[in-house]
């Protein structure tokens, strides 16, 4: 998850970074933070909170330079100390530097190991500090090639910000597992981002998708220049499509509402129940469960209102907190669900806790039948690319049968969509990351690979 913003060419680049964050917030909730070059010096501000906290306009004044990178934090694993927040910034030979990260390094700890035996000192528990660490040791002359060493080492999922007092270079991962895209800005300045959300907020146009393997580099009075470092191996993140991104964003080309909502209409198709009307679990379970009932030729209802003051559940660090946020997040209305059967619809279903509370209060609404349905196939392995899904132990689905979860969450019926039935709705013109479904770990790591430490 998490979100990251590049800004080149820009009058005001902190402004533009501040509200790309903020169209992105839903990537990461923990810790936010921007850096700002103007040509002699880099200026940073990161705090843990929310984009519109963190930041006054008092702030944003005192960061003046045409190029700024920003980060949205969403941490897996490792310390929640605002010192894991990013960007991360260092002082070393060539000058100063900036760095912003989203996906996770599965080699972070050998590399990490080799560093210290080199006489490296870390302060955060981030495998993006790696990178900080493998450039400024790079016995190269030129940053752009100190940046081409360190890509050599380095494993795993990766959009990479750089920033240098007068440049930036922009990477995508050769396998693209995380979204990256590129846009103009209205003045004449550049715009990279995790999602294309972000360009519609500061009226940016759309360029196109950052290539899986590509570097852009961007330099003063110049157009971004390309350069494919790796020969591609395109692997995006189903995920994308079935939780993270925003609706409206446009995701390598795919809008992100019209694939939830054919992964409605597959769900239906594959796993119909006889129910009175469908309701979703909102937000991100919306499209899918208006494609669901399309599919059924059932009534549609927002039949459970959310609080969008409480923050996503699947991101909560502990589960005290989860289980506490799922009530007071989301609110039954009665009247509608009172003696129905009911179709709830859910983005995914990982370890089950959220999906029991939320049975049991359409059961206390006064539901006569509660069927689950998730738009997404069962999550049976960890994803070590940079989402949250935990250890196999605390997966349902890894040691649980559909008919034994269904039991234990207290639902009349539950159903998943099947992997073909995703690759259906997504479309068979690329080859997804499905680990989290499959246990295909393309990209190097195993289930047994230590989580996201705070890069993602």
């Amino acid at each position: 998850m998490c979100a990251i913003v590049g800004v080149f060419g820009a009058k005001k680049a902190s402004t533009v970074a501040y509200y790309s964050l903020f169209s992105m917030q839903h990537r990461g909730q923990e810790a936010t933070g921007i850096s700002v070059a103007n040509g002699e010096k880099i200026k940073l501000y990161k705090k843990r909170g929310m984009v519109a906290d963190v930041f006054s306009q008092e702030t944003l004044d005192s960061m003046e330079g045409s190029c700024a990178v920003g980060h949205n934090r969403y941490s897996t694993a490792g310390s929640e100390s605002q010192g894991d927040a990013q960007p991360v910034f260092a002082k070393y030979k060539l000058g100063e530097i900036s760095v912003v990260h989203n996906g996770n390094l599965v080699n972070k700890n050998e590399v990490r190991e080799e560093l210290i035996a080199k006489g490296a000192i870390f302060q955060t528990d981030m495998d993006t500090e790696n990178i900080i660490h493998l450039i400024a040791k790079s016995q190269k002359d030129a940053l752009v090639d100190r940046i081409k060493d360190m890509l050599t080492r380095i494993e795993g999922a990766y959009c990479l910000a750089i920033q240098s007092r007068s440049k930036m270079f922009v990477i995508r991962d050769r396998f693209g597992i995380r979204p990256l895209s590129l846009g103009k800005l209205p003045d004449g300045g550049w715009i990279v981002a995790s999602e294309t959300c972000a360009f519609d907020l500061v009226g940016a146009e759309f360029v196109r998708d950052v290539s899986p393997g590509e570097m852009l580099t961007f330099e003063e009075g110049k157009e971004p220049v390309s350069e494919q470092i790796f020969e591609p191996d395109y692997h995006p993140c189903a995920f994308e499509y079935i939780y993270f991104a925003r609706p409206d964003s446009i995701i390598d080309g795919k809008n992100v509402y019209q694939t939830r909502l054919q992964m409605g209409r597959k769900l239906a198709e594959e796993v119909p129940a006889e129910v009175d009307l469908v309701l979703p679990v909102p937000d991100s379970g919306v499209a899918a469960a208006r494609g669901y009932a399309e599919g059924l030729g059932v009534p549609f209802e927002m039949g459970i209102v959310r609080n969008h003051y409480v923050g996503r559940t699947f991101i909560e660090p502990t589960q005290e907190i989860r289980d506490l946020k799922v009530k007071l997040k989301l609110s039954p209305i009665k009247h509608l669900i009172a003696g129905k059967r009911v179709a709830i619809i859910d983005d995914s279903l990982v370890r089950g806790t959220t999906s029991k509370q939320i049975v049991r209060m359409l059961k206390e609404a006064g539901a006569a039948e509660v069927h689950m349905r998730i738009a997404a196939p069962e999550i049976k392995f960890p994803c070590r690319y940079g989402i949250d899904t935990p250890t196999r132990a605390e997966l349902i689905s890894a040691s649980h049968g559909v008919e034994e979860i269904a039991e234990s969450i207290g639902a009349d019926s539950l159903g998943f969509l099947s992997v073909d039935g995703l690759i259906d709705a997504l479309g068979r013109d690329r080859t997804y990351s499905l680990v989290s479904f499959d246990g295909n770990y393309f990209a190097g790591g195993s289930a047994d690979t230590p989580g996201c430490a705070g890069g993602c």
